[in-house]
């Protein structure tokens, strides 16, 4: 054995495993922690100088958004304003390329040097791996109480990703997964070379598996808040985990809210919980996530919110497929494959035509119809350019603007949209009432996870043709009164 693989076998004594059950993941609602008997967590966030409101206790939560089925919730009365939780700068776990100049931390910052912006959490997982490996790691105390797997659809066995039915999420859960393979790869190559003192991991093997508990760990529990101070004293945007924090649950009601504090005395970052409200005896901890749609919540957090008022389904804005729904809609002479020059002007303004035009479009959520899909449709369904140059393009995409082209217009316009959400629903394989009797026969809690999230991607649908539909018999009602 040579002397560079004795000190790497030397080094694994001293190291945890980094292992991962991930495919258990479906096993049970709540998987369990690291390690069976993890330390008081918040014990630990008050020895390290942190504040912990006596009246917060970690308990079994019917929620379980944050991965353990686990939360915080008080058990006295709290009036609002008042601290909850407050962490000193030290307790939060971030990477930060500068933090050292030892090899194993050079590693680790070129291989996260090859992460994209996008799998942000991947940059900060590569920093919980490594502490996760290291015995005597500070943050162990808060690692050990993580989940020791995660319900997101990498994860997810095969049949329970295509039961997911929804192809722009496909894509992104195929696309991660692809990036953990390559990544697994590169990662082998960079580590290979290195002697026992300067690996990262403690000469640990890194594969697929332990990447994506690490990517999944941040992802659902990272807080994007201000990291190191810049010399303009401004501060940047950076990722970070908040030991005790993170078992806050979401709500978009929420009771409780983060908020940063500078010391008076030094430039050390306070991140504190505070009562957004009242919080009453037995009430749980929650903090609002982001107003995001179901596919995030998913991805990034494996969990689906019913009647989630900022979910959305996403179409291709596509002439062909808009003429067959105008066509299905009884709209005579339709013409988005054919289009005046005028129309392309709009269509150009609106980002639908041209090169690096944006052809995603959305219904549901706020808007119900995004207003550039609105008013590409109000516009191609009209051959008055007078009449269309009389509005301004924030009118034409307004769903509340009253039938700025004219009655007619309007008609035709929901018509075809109400045809494209007919066109929508009949991509999926299964029925709602299909999807609620598999659910009623007792599935795993994946199958469970990716029925519920088309269940809710097809109410959706159902819930803007009804919305529309009823839209059309009013204008159809007025037409009528203004014909008379």
């Amino acid at each position: 054995m040579s002397s560079k693989t004795t000190l790497i076998a030397t080094s694994l004594i001293h190291t945890r495993p980094l292992t991962t059950a991930a495919a258990s993941a479906s096993a049970s609602f709540y998987p369990s922690r690291l390690v069976p008997q993890p330390p008081d967590l918040i014990k630990w966030v008050k020895r390290e100088g942190g504040f912990v409101h006596q009246s917060i206790k970690i308990a079994q939560s019917e929620e379980g958004s944050n991965g353990l089925g686990l939360g915080l919730v008080v058990s006295e009365n709290i009036p609002k304003g008042s601290d909850l939780i407050s962490l000193p700068r030290h307790i939060p776990l971030k990477f930060e390329a500068a933090d050292a100049e030892d090899g194993a931390h050079s590693a680790l910052v070129n291989i996260a040097r090859h992460v994209p912006e996008e799998l942000w959490a991947m940059k900060l997982g590569l920093k919980l791996l490594q502490e996760r490996a290291k015995t005597g790691s500070f943050w162990w105390p808060y690692i050990s109480n993580l989940p020791e797997t995660y319900s997101v659809p990498i994860f997810f066995p095969g049949e329970d990703i295509k039961n997911l039915q929804y192809a722009p999420l496909l894509y992104q859960v195929n696309k991660r997964c692809r990036f953990l393979l390559d990544f697994e790869k590169l990662v082998k190559c960079e580590l290979e070379t290195l002697e026992a003192n300067d690996h990262p991991f403690g000469g640990q093997d890194v594969d697929t598996s332990s990447l994506g508990w690490a990517m999944s760990a941040v992802s659902s529990r990272a807080f994007r808040l201000y990291g190191s101070k810049h010399p303009d004293g401004t501060h940047n945007d950076a990722p970070m985990m908040l030991p005790l924090i993170d078992m806050c649950n979401h709500s978009f009601n929420p009771n409780a809210e983060i908020v940063q504090e500078q010391e008076a005395s030094s430039e050390k970052m306070l991140v504190k919980v505070i009562a957004r409200t009242q919080i009453m005896q037995d009430d749980p901890l929650v903090l609002n996530y982001g107003f995001l749609n179901n596919d995030f919540f998913l991805l990034d957090y494996g969990f689906v919110i019913n009647s989630n008022p900022h979910d959305c389904i996403e179409l291709k804005y596509d002439p062909s497929l808009l003429d067959a729904a105008s066509m299905v809609a009884g709209i005579s002479s339709p013409n988005f494959s054919s289009l005046s020059s005028w129309q392309q002007q709009i269509l150009f303004q609106l980002n639908l035509h041209g090169e690096n035009s944006d052809l995603k479009v959305s219904l549901g959520g706020s808007e119900l119809v995004e207003g550039r899909l609105l008013a590409a449709l109000r516009v191609l369904l009209c051959t008055d350019k007078e009449a269309v140059e009389r509005h301004n393009l924030n009118t034409l995409k307004s769903l509340s603007a009253e039938a700025p082209l004219g009655i007619s217009n309007e008609i035709a316009a929901l018509r075809t949209i109400i045809a494209l959400c007919a066109i929508a629903l009949g991509h999926f394989p299964t029925k709602i009432m299909e999807d609620e009797s598999l659910l009623k026969q007792g599935v795993s809690t994946t199958t469970e996870l990716a029925i519920r999230f088309r269940i809710q991607k097809k109410s959706i649908i159902v819930d803007v043709m009804r919305d529309l539909t009823r839209r059309v018999k009013v204008l159809m009602s007025n037409e009528s009164v203004t014909a008379q």
